[in-house]
């Protein structure tokens, strides 16, 4: 099973806080430099997401539609049945973290590639991806505030306007300047993708040496930890299966299924750390140690299952026209009756 090489960087810069957290001028300087990656990595969610392809993503709305509802309606259901573990189970904070954890949008490209890999619908992946990180700007925050409210560590119409400021207007930015920019970002793709990847990185190192300073990670012990890495596990199977029995019983072929369940149960560490960072100030690094932990174990249980559905037999129609096919050499005539 594999371990994502980025989860070893998130580590070392959770570490590198703890040794070295930035403190006085230091934070204020970070702090800044966070807010303005954020701000950037926004605006090129935007200049990426193209408007064509989300539209003729509709066509397939009863799958979106689908994945919308269990990323932001089952998860936070049962975000919310979890409450009841609390405290035998999980902390305070912990829990308000594996909360917010169910609330975040779904990946894009975990979910892309698994789906192909499992020889799922991967245009319908694409556009699921696109569709929930888009849909998540605006309603991870909203059910933040509602769900968690004052508990949360500062959760306010001030952050919900943050959030707008931060979040929202830069990606619209982003979708506005789109048509003069967007084939610069195609063109360097993976540049950027450096350049979002350091973003969230300085993010991480941000909320964790705040959490640091603010003397939270003595609150946190190894069997606490053990406990919400088993509460997780199990959010992970009920989600697995429920994504994929649902879409049988909904009616959806193999290849949506498989978009489905890869597209619904997953959570996007991209776009909850910033959110997080945003809404929940110096009690970010107890927030995001939920989705840090669900991300890497989505990632190795999703890895196993799309091996094995891409050894699944699959019998296409356009397999089957071509199994009925005479046999014989490329152009040989059928025999006549």
């Amino acid at each position: 099973m594999p371990i994502d090489p980025y989860i070893l960087l998130l580590l070392g810069t959770v570490g590198l806080a703890a040794l070295l957290p930035a403190r006085g001028t230091g934070a204020d300087v970070a702090s800044g430099a966070s807010t303005a990656a954020i701000a950037f990595l926004f605006f090129l969610y935007g200049a990426r997401l193209s408007t064509r392809e989300a539209l003729e993503g509709l066509k397939h709305w009863r799958l979106h539609t689908t994945v919308l509802v269990c990323t932001f309606v089952v998860f936070p259901l049962l975000g919310l049945a979890a409450r009841g573990l609390e405290p035998a189970f999980l902390t305070h904070d912990l829990y308000i973290g594996l909360l917010f954890l169910t609330l975040v949008p779904s990946t894009i490209q975990s979910s892309i590639a698994f789906t192909s890999m499992a020889r799922g619908n991967v245009p319908a992946a694409i556009c699921a991806g696109s569709f929930s990180s888009l849909v998540g700007i605006v309603v991870t925050p909203l059910l933040a505030a509602t769900l968690i409210g004052g508990s949360g560590g500062g959760l306010s119409l001030d952050s919900l306007l943050e959030i707008v400021l931060q979040l929202l207007v830069p990606f619209l930015a982003g979708q506005v300047l789109r048509r003069w920019i967007g084939g610069f970002v195609t063109r360097h793709k993976k540049v950027l993708g450096l350049v979002d990847r350091g973003s969230i990185l300085l993010v991480v190192y941000t909320a964790f040496s705040e959490g640091v300073t603010e003397g939270i990670w003595h609150q946190v012990s190894p069997a606490q930890l053990a406990g919400l890495m088993a509460v997780e596990a199990v959010l992970l199977a009920v989600m697995l299966t429920l994504t994929w029995y649902g879409g049988k019983v909904l009616g959806f072929n193999r290849e949506d299924r498989i978009t489905i369940q890869f597209a619904g149960s997953k959570k996007s560490l991209a776009a909850g750390l910033p959110m997080a960072s945003v809404l929940f100030g110096a009690q970010a690094s107890l927030a995001v140690l939920p989705l840090m932990l669900f991300h890497q174990m989505q990632l190795m249980v999703c890895a196993v299952i799309a091996k094995r559905r891409s050894n699944d037999p699959v019998t296409t129609e356009q397999e089957t026209t071509e199994a009925e096919r005479p046999k014989g050499r490329v152009g040989a005539r059928a025999p006549r009756p």
